[in-house]
């Protein structure tokens, strides 16, 4: 295990209705002036946004809002964030929504407080030095955004999607979970949630530290309780308490917890942006195929933790063969979760069904081109992604 910094400040409100304390969460933290950030109509129409604004009335705070924020969210709207939260002088951010919409309200956070353009800090010209408190009413458990201090933007200009990671300023102040929130949510985006989280903690699972077992144990623990409350969750959308257990573990995959004392990787993530920024796919569908594609060229590559993932956590057996086939069983077993209990893709073919075959291989190359333009020709913890390597394990996902 390496030397670390834990910091994970964020106040968890969880449970039925959580969302009335919102007036009194925000004036805890200070907040005067709030702007609220959400996405698209299902706030408006739940009455979730008339019950946050009739709470931060109560409380005497004003607020004014910017609604329309998208799946795989632009630097356009961030942009639009921060002139209006300049405009409106609010001194706190309340995002009302899932990933996207709390990665945005991240972004404005520290657009605001810096004269320069916000996406300096995504290129890595500067780092983050202030950012307005952020506040998250949580209703699509997935990103973990709510627990983190991450934030994922794409350029719509130059269609980079690209992250920036400030746990010390950008991790919310408050988090309000109610599971009820997310039982009208779709099949499709539960699934595809589900999968984002158990991405979170393989990436900090296929580490070569030695000596994680802390982490590992946290890691494989909360990897099968998300299958077996999702399976739940996909036969009954109402069971509370598989919704709350999955909420919970979205939070857990991403606020640090299952990583500390490890070198994380983050490849497998780094070739689905290019992905999700080009074709606009929902980012947890896209982990569906790259994952236990990147999984699978690792079986014969780096194998100890693939092996390991598969004894633990779907069971395969000691004795099943040599390490790269208990590797594969496991990757097998994987997928046919996502397949069929999920009921998520899981090839490019699959992912991109507007697209043939041949116009897929053919966008290989630019997957390929835009992925060691933005991570560099060499990257990767756990094992080297070469341009060759990307170009194997992208051709691997066409099947």
């Amino acid at each position: 295990m390496i030397d670390f910094t834990f910091y994970s400040p964020t106040k968890f409100v969880f449970g039925h209705d959580t969302e009335s304390r919102t007036g009194e969460l925000s004036c805890q933290y200070g907040a005067r002036k709030i702007m609220i950030i959400y996405g698209g109509g299902s706030a408006i129409r739940s009455g979730l946004l008339d019950r946050v604004k009739h709470s931060l009335d109560a409380a005497g705070l004003s607020h004014c809002e910017m609604g329309g924020v998208q799946a795989n969210p632009t630097d356009k709207k961030v942009r639009e964030g921060i002139a209006m939260a300049k405009a409106e002088q609010a001194d706190f951010l309340l995002a009302v929504g899932g990933g996207s919409v709390i990665d945005t309200a991240k972004s404005i956070a520290c657009g605001v407080k810096y004269d320069g353009d916000f996406w300096d800090f995504f290129i890595g010209k500067v780092k983050v030095g202030d950012a307005l408190p952020v506040g998250v009413v949580l209703t699509i458990p997935a990103a973990g955004s709510e627990g983190s201090g991450n934030a994922v933007i794409t350029n719509e200009q130059t269609l980079q999607k690209l992250g920036i990671k400030q746990p010390m300023t950008l991790r919310p102040k408050f988090a309000i979970m109610n599971p009820v929130l997310t039982m009208t949510l779709p099949a499709w985006q539960t699934a595809s949630g589900i999968c984002d989280m158990m991405v979170h903690i393989l990436e900090r699972y296929f580490t070569n530290t030695e000596n994680t077992e802390i982490g590992d144990r946290m890691c494989e623990g909360v990897l099968m309780a998300i299958i077996n409350e999702a399976r739940k969750v996909m036969q009954n959308p109402n069971d509370y308490d598989a919704r709350a257990n999955i909420m919970w573990s979205g939070m857990v995959a991403h606020n640090g917890t299952c990583g500390v004392g490890c070198e994380e990787d983050w490849s497998g993530h780094q070739m689905e942006h290019e992905i999700s920024a080009l074709y606009d796919v929902t980012h947890g569908a896209g982990l569906a195929v790259i994952t236990p594609t990147y999984m699978e060229y690792m079986a014969s590559h780096n194998p100890r933790r693939i092996r390991q993932f598969a004894e633990r956590v779907f069971g395969v057996a000691t004795d099943f063969g040599s390490e790269k086939e208990i590797a594969l069983e496991g990757v097998r077993r994987f997928r046919d979760f996502l397949s069929n209990d999920l009921k998520l893709p899981i090839t490019l073919n699959e992912l991109l069904p507007t697209l043939s075959h041949d116009e897929i291989e053919r966008a290989i190359p630019v997957f390929v081109e835009r992925l060691h333009k933005n991570k560099g020709e060499r990257f990767g913890d756990f094992y080297p992604i070469t341009p060759d390597v990307s170009t194997e394990i992208y051709r691997m996902a066409l099947k």
